[in-house]
């Protein structure tokens, strides 16, 4: 081998090395966006699991207040559909405060690959390397 080859292997394996960093760059800003989705769909379930628990309580506090002949079945029908009604203001509540905290935490978060392959390009610029 001649120096000018291992010289061009260098170079051409230090190219390599600095897409791959790029990419790896680029995976990691989609794999934290993936991750943010994930966070929303999970509080969108979690909503959701409140809403059909909170509607078995009280469809079972009407079905308790309609069919039955006793008063304290009524009583417990009617108790059942306030605290129905009460966790379904929960899950509302719960739901927008955390969904404005997921929304405050993405606005926080800034997408950094396009600053690294600009910083990359001037620290290439002032050493005379233009990739």
């Amino acid at each position: 081998m001649t120096a000018g080859t291992e010289n061009d292997e260098k170079k051409e394996l230090k190219k390599l090395r600095k897409k791959l960093k790029q990419q790896e760059r680029k995976n990691s800003e989609i794999r934290d966006q993936m991750a943010m989705e994930r966070t929303i769909f999970a509080n969108e379930r979690t909503l959701m699991a409140y809403l059909r628990t909170a509607l078995t309580i009280t469809g079972g506090g009407f079905a308790a207040l309609k069919l039955s002949q006793h008063a304290y079945m009524e009583l417990l029908g009617i108790v059942l559909m306030i605290i129905g009604l009460c966790l379904i203001a929960y899950s509302l509540y719960r739901y927008f405060q955390k969904q404005k905290l997921i929304k405050r935490r993405r606005e926080e978060y800034t997408h950094t690959s396009h600053k690294h392959a600009e910083l990359n390009e001037k620290q290439a610029s002032e050493y005379g390397n233009e990739d």
